[in-house]
């Protein structure tokens, strides 16, 4: 009984000195470019067993310069050097294995799978539009209001890469995740496809589609391609060059352009109104006049069109402005009025704006004319004798802030009548004064017409023949 004690005692001891054996690190997710030296961590506590490296299910042996031990195995590190790693022999899923310490712990130990990716740049990225490969700076066209659907790919690459899009320097949300697939000629890289949808707006006419593939493999770890987005879309339609005041004949240029926005390029029409229907004066952006003529007045219309459409139709009214110029004046030359009637006369001008009309009389004794009426018509009523004479018509009108005045020829006013008597003005005398056996001399001024056939004086029953 003694001898069976001491033997369990020491059964006891050793299984205390040779505790399991367990993993303190297992390989990670691992990158590296072609011809670096990669460091597979693995580290074992308690390790009694040998280690053992496997990729893709398949033992690897150490070879020198090749895979080497980082450290000690003896001591629990089984850490692994893959030196100058290249795609086609390193690149898979490697596992650290320990074997048992003996056959009755059965404490092997085996890692998950970690994955050494030795990378590989992929080829520049490719846009595809509408089913072709669209170049660097070409046009990814689309009109107005469509959804274009752009696909970019960049293939051959290890890891697969991470694609971006832009639109000018704006990132887009693309359509969905990007999708991965091994090369079916080379599994061990990838092809990758992003989708992104871009609505066509005219906004975003001539803007950049950026498609950017992010490597770092890649010298700058991006590669990129750019295209351009042609949205295509019907004309709108503004006036450059309308006149801020008033066009003056003869003296102002008229240039008015029709500028379109548009793509493709429209092609613009001037239209005139002509009555009721509408003809071409010019083809091309620019309506021109120089100098400008009151004929060139009318009611101008731009359209513009294109393979997409027609722009909504912008018309301008041109006005041209001239000075008066007097068409008529009378009705007659020579109008004749009995005393104490009325008379009246008419002015007539061409003129933009209207005319305003003034008349005034002349004089022929040198005295300044007088205004006497206002407006186109000018009716004197109960004329007499200091009506008669002659008569001009002003017409003017103001053209930029300069009044243009002109005067009709003259029309001349004859008054007839009984003969009158004119009241002696302010400085001729009633009273004449003389001394007796002295002469003396009467005068007093009337009008007639026709010219009187008798002129007496009368003092009681003396009548006296004037002269």
């Amino acid at each position: 009984m003694q001898g069976l004690a001491v033997f369990i005692k020491i059964v006891l001891i050793t299984r205390v000195c040779h505790a399991i054996q367990s993993f303190d690190e297992t390989p990670q997710y691992t990158e590296v470019n072609p011809g670096q030296d990669a460091k597979l961590i693995c580290r074992v506590i308690g390790k009694r067993g040998t280690c053992i490296w496997q990729k893709d299910q398949k033992p690897i042996g150490m070879h020198l310069q090749k895979y080497e031990w980082v450290g000690s195995p003896d001591v629990g590190d089984c850490s692994l050097w893959v030196r100058a790693a290249t795609l086609e022999f390193d690149d898979g899923l490697w596992q650290c294995q320990v074997t048992a310490g003996d056959f009755t712990t059965q404490d092997a130990l085996a890692s998950e799978p970690a994955r050494l990716v030795v990378r590989v740049s992929p080829q520049r990225p490719q846009i595809e539009y509408g089913g072709a490969v669209i170049l660097t700076g070409g046009n990814v066209t689309a009109r107005a209001g469509e959804i274009a659907t752009l696909t970019c790919t960049a293939r051959y690459g290890n890891p697969p890469p991470l694609i971006k899009w832009y639109l000018s320097h704006t990132e887009l949300r693309p359509q969905g995740s990007q999708m991965n697939a091994t090369e079916i000629d080379n599994p061990r890289t990838w092809s990758t496809k992003s989708v992104c949808n871009i609505e066509a707006d005219r906004s975003r006419y001539g803007q950049m589609v950026r498609c950017e593939a992010i490597h770092p493999a890649y010298p700058t770890t991006s590669s990129s391609i750019d295209v351009r987005f042609d949205v295509r879309y019907a004309p709108e339609t503004r006036l450059v060059g309308v006149p801020p005041g008033q066009l003056e004949e003869g003296r102002d240029k008229l240039e008015i352009r029709c500028i379109a926005n548009a793509n493709p390029t429209a092609s613009i029409l001037w239209k005139r109104a002509r009555g009721g229907d509408m003809e071409v004066v010019t083809i091309g952006e620019t309506l021109m006049y120089s100098p400008i003529h009151r004929n060139h007045a009318a009611t101008y219309v731009c359209e513009a069109s294109n393979t997409e459409g027609e722009s909504s139709p912008l018309s301008i009214q041109i006005s041209v402005n001239f000075p008066p110029k007097i068409d008529s004046v009378g009705p007659d030359r020579l109008s004749t009025a009995l005393l104490y009637s009325g008379a009246s006369f008419e002015c007539h001008a061409d003129a933009m704006p209207s005319a305003e009309y003034r008349w005034e009389q002349v004089f022929t004794d040198g005295r300044p004319p007088a205004e006497c009426g206002r407006g186109q018509r000018l009716i004197l009523t109960n004329v007499t004798y200091e009506q008669q004479g002659q008569y001009i018509c002003l017409a003017s009108n103001t053209i930029n802030g300069k009044v243009r005045e002109v005067k009709s020829s003259p029309v001349s006013l004859e008054v007839v009548g009984a003969p009158r008597v004119v009241k002696p003005l302010s400085n001729e005398k009633y009273v004449v004064s003389t001394t007796e056996g002295s002469a003396a001399r009467l005068e007093i001024r009337l009008c007639s017409n026709p010219k009187p056939r008798l002129v007496a004086w009368e003092w009681g029953s003396t009548r006296l023949h004037a002269g």
